[in-house]
């Protein structure tokens, strides 16, 4: 029993030996297990706010992002009016230099055809009177075989010419 009920004696020197432990632990362990307790304790809210800091960079960053790809579309969707803006007056020139050229062709159409039916009107012309020619020659010859008609017609035309 007499660790129950211990003796004056014990107390005393269990109080020393704590007094002398607490008095080396002081001396010699508090401070270092306290600063590397102080170190821990600054470490852990160093990494926290780095963490924080993180954070809010990958927000920003988020944010930064969004806004690039808002702007990238926006350009996009600039360059893609602007495209077929140049693509519509590409096929309006075109169509306009088509129709000019069109026209062109039609004109020159009309021209050659009016050309050529002016050859033709004189060539028709030329062809018939060679053919009166032909025929009047005929004619006449055999009117005129008779040399007292020759004669006759001569004068005629003789009296009919006015001479100056």
């Amino acid at each position: 029993m007499s660790l129950i009920n211990p003796g004056f004696g014990l107390i005393i020197w269990m109080t020393i030996a704590l007094l002398i432990v607490l008095f080396v632990l002081k001396k010699y362990a508090w401070k270092p297990i306290m600063e590397a307790l102080k170190e821990r304790e600054e470490g852990i809210d160093n990494s926290l706010r780095a963490a924080e800091k993180a954070h809010e960079e990958m927000k920003n960053l988020k944010l930064d992002n969004e806004q690039l790809l808002k702007e990238a579309k926006e350009e996009r969707d600039a360059i893609l009016r602007e495209g077929r803006k140049i693509k519509d007056r590409i096929i309006d020139d075109a169509k306009l230099q088509a129709s000019q050229e069109a026209s062109n062709i039609v004109e020159s159409a009309k021209e050659r055809i009016e050309h050529e039916k002016k050859a033709a009107i004189v060539e028709i012309k030329n062809i018939i009177a060679d053919q009166a020619i032909t025929i009047d020659e005929k004619v006449l010859r055999e009117e005129f075989k008779d040399k007292a008609k020759q004669k006759e017609y001569v004068q005629t035309l003789l009296k009919e010419t006015n001479l100056n």
